[in-house]
């Protein structure tokens, strides 16, 4: 497995793409906040949140189906708040009969508005997310955090998941291959199996052995980089300079979230 291939980095020389990463950090972090402190059923304050994210995607080149396609990731989280429909207090708008449970559901006004708030809420900042992702290569994003002020551990465990989750990958794909390799075939193709448990114990005994393979190679990894001079921070040899361009883009984007909550709150 190639480490490029969950990479959501979309190359590009788009406006967005040549800002400084940690103002697009700074930009999506305020942009995801303003979204959560949009209040319920301020639907004037979403479409402007909507409108914003949809002019900074076509700003930045990166095509728009892919985003769309990428944000759709976060309904079956969202769908966990389907319960708000039916506990929270107000007019009344439909009944859902349950005679297996001998339930009786009521969907309430209320209940209906913050079920779609926690929708669009939950939509459009995953989207931005993934708009900064595919705007922004992933060390930079690194970078940026740094910058900004994020503990260098918590960095650095960001930073070592992204390079060796696909050298786990590769070790279970080949522990995969080598129990299809020992498993004989039936009549038809079909592999041969035992019973539920003894299958559980063979999943369980290559869990096991995955786990002891990956603390093995990070203890090797590990003593490779303290021999290199790795004293517990992620160093790199460039450190970009903010433009003025960049700060105007961060004012203007400050500027326009706080508007929307002006908007939210007025409207």
């Amino acid at each position: 497995m190639h480490i490029n291939l969950l990479d959501q980095f979309q190359a590009g020389d788009s406006p967005i793409h040549r800002l400084d990463a940690r103002v697009k950090l700074l930009g999506a972090l305020a942009f995801i906040l303003a979204a959560a402190l949009t209040p319920d059923g301020a639907w004037l304050a979403f479409g402007a949140l909507v409108l914003l994210w949809l002019a900074l995607a076509l700003i930045s080149d990166v095509p728009l189906g892919v985003l769309l396609r990428r944000g759709l990731v976060a309904l079956p989280f969202a769908a966990a708040a389907v319960t708000v429909l039916f506990t929270l207090p107000g007019r009344p708008l439909a009944t859902l009969q349950l005679p297996v449970l001998g339930w009786q559901l009521t969907i309430s006004d209320a209940g209906l508005v913050r079920f779609v708030t926690i929708l669009l809420k939950s939509w459009v900042s995953v989207s931005m997310a993934m708009l900064l992702t595919a705007a922004t290569p992933f060390p930079d994003l690194l970078q940026a955090m740094r910058g900004i002020g994020i503990p260098a551990a918590l960095v650095g465990v960001l930073a070592f998941m992204y390079r060796y989750i696909f050298v786990l990958a590769d070790e279970a794909q080949a522990m995969l291959r080598a129990r299809e390799a020992r498993s004989a075939a039936g009549p038809g193709g079909q592999k041969a199996g035992g019973t539920v448990v003894w299958r559980a114990r063979t999943v369980g005994g290559m869990v096991g052995s995955l786990f002891v393979r990956s603390l093995a190679r990070s203890e090797r990894v590990y003593q490779a980089m303290v021999s290199r001079g790795y004293a517990g921070e992620l160093r790199w040899l460039d450190r970009p300079r903010m433009r003025p361009m960049d700060g105007v883009w961060l004012a203007v984007m400050l500027l326009t979230l706080a508007l929307i909550q002006l908007l939210a709150r007025l409207a």
